[in-house]
């Protein structure tokens, strides 16, 4: 049923390289460490385990299955597995928007992370006191100029990538850049875990504290599974429509799956032990990053701005795979029949960088501060709606969608390749799992989170 004859995945592990990388993000990095300590560590991580293997990975095979058997995006794949029931098409137009206003929040701290790794690398971070990073991030990340500076240097490497397709661009670039993300993350996990006290550090990630894992917190598993894992927002039916026909979609997301899961994992063996070892507060929030850990980094001596800069390279690199498969997504739909890559590249590079450099302006004490939307400046807004609201609900649209509307026989065709594979997992995996327990559990994660907050 394929329709699309354009570029795709050269190999199987081409394809696992760049999926991976689309999961293998901010989210793993920057954002997955603090949220687990603030829920209750181990108890986080219990819940996030079952999520991201119960929910999402089968929210990402539903959605390989979906653009593989089509080859089109989102829009165009629901329109063309049920072209009788036009209102599907808005499920992926939901999840494109959804994909937009990710894309933009992401470059906001994008451009944040690529600032720090200029004045690590410059030496700059070294040179302010230990007391003065919180100031200094407010100060920098409020400015009007430098901010945005770095989210639009960020968004051309990111959309140079995009240009180059899919092969030649994003295939290539995925397999460079993901053996030495995972090389410079293991080099800070070795360091921080041969410092004295990173036990504590261990302790706080990985011991379970139920009494801080709330219904809000059960929400924050579940959108930072979807959110790692870059499911809920047409990316991964954009790469299934990529992946080659005799890929086994069942390994190749159990790779991305585990990938992603391990990243995370060692992202907080990477910050935590230091965080503990030199005396900082690990409860920092989304600021961890850019004030705790320089703190930590300029308290190992002449080392320290060693490792600030391998780290900082590191989640710049992390936030680039991301960022490429975003902006990817919404070229492949803008182009179609309608533009060329290049064009449509730069089209939708030139408008997320307005809403990106809008949400920067009303980050702290920024030009727009001021301006709120349902009481919330526009960063906050965007935070909300795309690290616990919107990927749920388009997921869950989305596994409805699979499990109940779309033809059982051509998700067999398509998971068993044609009936080369045996998937004898089927029943379960889709009976039992997609049918039943991933819509369920979405709308009890979601219903409770709403009743939460």
């Amino acid at each position: 049923m394929s329709t699309k004859t354009g570029e795709g995945f050269s190999s199987s592990f081409g394809a696992i390289m760049a999926a991976a990388g689309s999961a293998v993000g901010l989210g793993n990095v920057w954002r997955f460490p603090y949220i687990c300590g603030k829920y209750g560590g181990g108890a986080f991580l219990l819940v996030y385990v079952i999520f991201v293997l119960f929910i999402g990975m089968v929210l990402m095979m539903s959605e390989f299955v979906i653009g593989r058997r089509t080859g089109e995006d989102p829009m165009k794949a629901y329109t063309a597995l049920k072209p009788h029931h036009p209102g599907w098409k808005y499920v992926g137009l939901a999840g494109l928007l959804t994909c937009f206003l990710i894309l933009a929040i992401y470059l906001v701290i994008s451009g944040w992370t690529l600032n720090y790794f200029w004045e690590s690398l410059s030496g700059t971070l070294a040179g302010i006191a230990d007391t003065g990073f919180e100031a200094h991030f407010n100060q920098f990340a409020s400015s009007a100029g430098r901010p945005v500076l770095f989210i639009a240097i960020f968004l051309f490497l990111t959309a140079l990538v995009i240009v180059g397709g899919v092969d030649k661009g994003i295939e290539r670039v995925s397999k460079l850049l993901m053996p030495i993300l995972v090389v410079l993350l293991m080099a800070l996990c070795v360091r921080s875990m041969t410092l004295e006290g990173a036990s504590a550090g261990l302790s706080y990630l990985f011991k379970p504290d139920f009494s801080k894992l709330t219904g809000e917190g059960v929400l924050a598993a579940l959108g930072q599974a979807l959110f790692s894992l870059s499911v809920g927002m047409g990316v991964m039916i954009v790469y299934g429509s990529y992946l080659p026909k005799d890929d086994n979609l069942l390994k190749t997301s159990l790779w991305i799956t585990l990938c992603d899961f391990a990243i995370a994992i060692f992202a907080g063996i990477a910050i935590f032990p230091a965080v503990f070892a030199c005396g900082q507060d690990p409860t920092g929030g989304p600021g961890l990053v850019y004030q705790v850990l320089p703190v930590v980094f300029n308290s190992m001596g002449t080392v320290g701005r060693l490792f600030s800069i391998i780290f900082f390279l590191l989640l710049s690199l992390a936030a680039l795979t991301s960022a490429i498969s975003l902006l990817e997504a919404l070229t492949q739909w803008l182009s179609g029949d309608r533009i060329g890559r290049t064009a449509s590249a730069i089209v939708m590079s030139l408008i997320v960088i307005i809403l990106a450099a809008a949400a920067s302006f009303s980050f702290g004490d920024g030009i727009l501060s001021g301006v709120k939307i349902g009481g919330m400046q526009l960063f906050d807004l965007l935070d909300k709606l795309t690290g616990t609201i919107l990927p749920p609900v388009c997921a869950l649209l989305t596994i409805v969608f699979f499990g109940w509307f779309m033809n059982k026989e051509d998700i067999i065709d398509e998971l068993s390749n044609h009936g080369t594979v045996k998937i004898g997992y089927f029943k379960v995996f889709y009976h039992f799992l997609v049918r039943i327990v991933a819509p369920l559990a979405l709308i009890v994660v979601l219903v409770t989170g709403i009743i939460g907050n």
